[in-house]
């Protein structure tokens, strides 16, 4: 028999709060964190709004000796694990060292310690770059300063596949629980609201360019003209269903089920393969359609792709058969991190049986969508889906499961 796979703490970082109760309250009351960029001068680019967040200092939580070789991407990374850990009643020093893991994902990596390196190589000489340029910026830091701050020698990795990797982590997370690793702390933050990083993202076309926060990320919306780019994500701490109740762990939910597609060339004449993404995962947690009470949609912003993830979900669930909902909108994209922290908010929702709100978009009847605006809607919720798309054609899907307090005891 396949173990079962258990979320049993959640760490946030988003710019609508930097704790699971403060994240979990401003989406419920539907306010948003988006405004003009302030951790640089945005005014001559053509997109000026992020999700920024505020009131993280970084001497407040970490060691003096970590923050000269730490980009802020990996900071945040680092507070959110402690309070993961915390949130699970986990102290890692008292497990053994092997029985833990650390899986993340990366959109970019540490974007403004490699600028300010860069910067100083080209102004000042070669002498005057860090050593610490060595890793900080590299994708897989987060995996690794984790792991070492903890002394966590499991099964480790880091995972790149842009706005799919925090689901692509997680499912790799319980690949590592299925082979028999007790934990893994999973999921993702991002974090490169800097010229660089900003430069890098405009690339795509697919940054807003309105000035109003409350018109620029409007997905599934007939003004939708792209989203607004974000920082923060979310780490989950995950369990092996025995060992969690072995030690009377509270549990938020199961990671039910997973599967991952890659859409063919857009010249190729052949249909992208989002909705055989999400039949996988509902093929492998063993449920059907009817059984899902709530979708975390991807939410582009895009028209294309917008109508791309409206017609996999009409054609899997019917139309307007499934409660949809898009929270990110409160936040932004927040690239890698923006699907972890939806399966945050997936335990939450099931926990508190009721469904966040997309907030500012206007939704378009062309979309044949039920997308949840305005306010929460109460709901019982066993099974939640959520959805992440890569750059590219990278398609993922996963399924939580909630989990029956009676199963989650002592036994």
């Amino acid at each position: 028999m396949t173990t079962a796979t258990w979320v049993t703490g959640l760490g946030v970082a988003a710019p609508t709060g930097l704790s699971v109760a403060e994240y979990w309250a401003a989406t419920l009351a539907g306010r948003g964190a988006i405004g003009p960029v302030t951790r640089f001068d945005a005014s001559s680019y053509p997109a000026r709004l992020a999700g920024e967040i505020t009131g993280f200092v970084a001497e407040d939580h970490l060691p003096s000796r970590l923050l000269p070789q730490t980009d802020r991407m990996t900071r945040l990374a680092l507070a959110t694990a402690d309070r993961a850990f915390a949130d699970a009643g986990v102290n890692p020093a008292d497990l053994p060292e092997f029985d833990v893991g650390v899986i993340t994902a990366s959109h970019s990596g540490g974007f403004e310690f490699g600028q300010n390196e860069l910067r100083a190589l080209w102004s000042k000489g070669g002498q005057y770059v860090s050593a610490y340029q060595s890793f900080a910026w590299f994708y897989a830091v987060n995996s690794g300063q984790i792991s070492i701050r903890h002394g966590l020698r499991g099964p480790s990795s880091v995972v790149v596949s842009d706005q799919a990797g925090g689901l692509d982590a997680v499912a790799q997370a319980r690949r590592q629980i299925r082979k028999g690793t007790a934990m893994v702390i999973s999921g993702a933050v991002d974090a490169s609201i800097c010229p660089w990083g900003w430069v890098a993202q405009l690339t795509s076309g697919r940054l807003s360019t309105r000035d109003d926060a409350e018109r620029a990320y409007l997905p599934f919306d007939d003004d939708a003209t792209g989203h607004v780019p974000g920082e923060g994500g979310a780490l989950l701490v995950l369990e092996d269903a025995g060992h969690a109740r072995a030690r009377g762990a509270r549990v938020y939910g199961e990671i039910a089920g997973y599967a991952a597609t890659t859409d063919p060339r857009r010249d190729s004449g052949r249909e992208p393969t989002l909705q055989a993404a999400i039949e996988g995962a509902l093929a492998d947690s063993g449920v059907e359609p009817a059984d899902i009470g709530a979708v975390f949609a991807d939410a582009a912003a895009i028209p294309e792709l917008d109508r791309v993830e409206a017609e996999a979900i009409a054609k899997v669930f019917g139309p307007s058969a499934v409660p949809v909902t898009a929270p990110k909108t409160m936040t932004g994209r927040l690239y890698s991190g923006a699907a972890p922290l939806d399966l945050a908010a997936a335990c939450l929702a099931m926990r508190d049986g009721v469904i966040p709100p997309t907030v500012n978009t206007r939704p378009s009847p062309a979309y044949d969508l039920d997308l949840v605006t305005g306010a929460p809607r109460a709901a019982a919720l066993r099974h939640v889906l959520v959805i992440a798309r890569g750059h590219g054609g990278l398609n993922s899907a996963m399924v939580v499961r909630a989990v029956d307090p009676s199963a989650a005891a002592d036994h």
